[in-house]
């Protein structure tokens, strides 16, 4: 095979099915660990072990691995951007923003322009349709990950192999232990390590501070409770509020006056919306509408193992989002993503912002 092919390898057990499956089909790929992350001896994310096992998947079939050190461009570029959106009282995805900045951003900079393909464990397809390559949402709809990839362009996805698309995760399991790979008995990793061993209340009060503020109950006006900064807290929360008589759900935030407005109860509709806006929304492929009113699509508001009906607008003020069916916790800096009408292709995403009736 001449086809020079580069395996993003991370030591789970997604990565090694990934080279398992490309040297079966005749190829040789190149192995590239990323090291990301935060600096400091507590934050590793498990990192020593990840490397054993890439080296172990290396020997295995006689393959090439690097280690790339990407922790600087990942402090500036993921981090910082994290640090910003929270500040601004948003929920950030770092998930989303490590594959646009970092695996096909930084690691393309250093090391992937060299290869014709990158491939890796994600759960997407690559769909070749009208002589354009487009984003597929994969074969087990729990795995999927397209919402991770959708801020990806159309020229990095036509560079992309996902040897995984068609397969369901109980398949990759089954490979991987008749194939005995190093990984095989390997638990899942819970997405990207954005922190490592590093608490996420920790680290916003090590960069924000604490600031203590009114917790009020939105439908009464009453006080029921403080807490610590705005920050620590994002739209939907249900734990870690620390109010008695619950469930309490944040529903609404005052960035100005540091107060976090909370709704009681399992069935209170404050939770739940049915509209929000996408700000930039980023196509990956192409737009495929000129000037949508009312167009049939899926969604998704955040990384959920189901896709929600819904319309797509264009109006004065960009594109609107209308589900008929109430969303919970539309949170403000977390991206919503889009699918066509039979959740089948991914066409993008965009961060959310809140929609205000005229």
């Amino acid at each position: 095979m001449s086809e020079k092919i580069a395996v993003l390898i991370s030591g789970g057990v997604d990565s090694g099915v990934v080279t398992h499956l490309l040297v079966e089909q005749g190829y040789k790929p190149d192995l590239y660990y990323i090291k990301i992350g935060m600096e400091g001896e507590d934050s590793s994310c498990t990192a020593e072990e990840d490397i054993e096992l890439c080296m172990a998947t290396a020997r295995r079939y006689n393959l090439k691995l690097e280690v790339i050190d990407l922790q600087k461009e990942y402090w500036e570029r993921v981090v910082g951007y994290a640090i910003e959106r929270v500040k601004m009282g948003l929920t950030p995805n770092p998930d989303v923003m490590c594959n646009r900045l970092i695996k096909f951003g930084a690691f393309e900079e250093k090391v992937g322009h060299k290869y014709d393909k990158i491939a890796t464990g994600h759960y997407g397809r690559i769909i070749e349709k009208d002589g354009k390559f487009w984003l597929g949402v994969a074969k087990d709809p729990v795995k999927d990950q397209t919402d991770f990839l959708a801020q990806l362009s159309g020229v990095e996805i036509s560079r992309m192999i996902l040897p995984l698309g068609d397969l369901m995760k109980e398949d990759v399991r089954r490979i991987a232990n008749e194939a005995r790979l190093p990984q095989a008995k390997r638990k899942d990793s819970q997405g990207i390590c954005f922190l490592g061993k590093i608490n996420y209340n920790d680290f916003l009060r090590k960069f924000l501070g604490e600031q203590e503020g009114k917790v009020i109950d939105i439908e009464t006006n009453r006080i029921v409770g403080t807490h610590k900064g705005f920050w620590f807290h994002t739209i939907g929360q249900r734990k870690g509020l620390g109010l008695s008589g619950g469930p309490w759900f944040v529903v609404k935030k005052n960035i100005r006056k540091n107060i976090i407005f909370v709704a009681h109860g399992w069935d209170t509709q404050l939770q739940y919306g049915h509209d929000f806006r996408l700000a930039d929304l980023h196509f990956i492929t192409r737009n495929p509408w000129e000037n949508p009113v009312d167009v049939p699509i899926r969604f998704k508001v955040r990384h959920v193992d189901h896709f929600m009906d819904g319309t797509i607008t264009l109006d004065e003020e960009g594109y609107h989002i209308h589900s008929p069916q109430p969303v919970q916790g539309i949170a403000p800096g977390q991206f919503g993503c889009i699918y066509d009408a039979e959740a089948r292709i991914c066409y993008g995403s965009g961060e959310i912002g809140i929609f205000k009736n005229k």
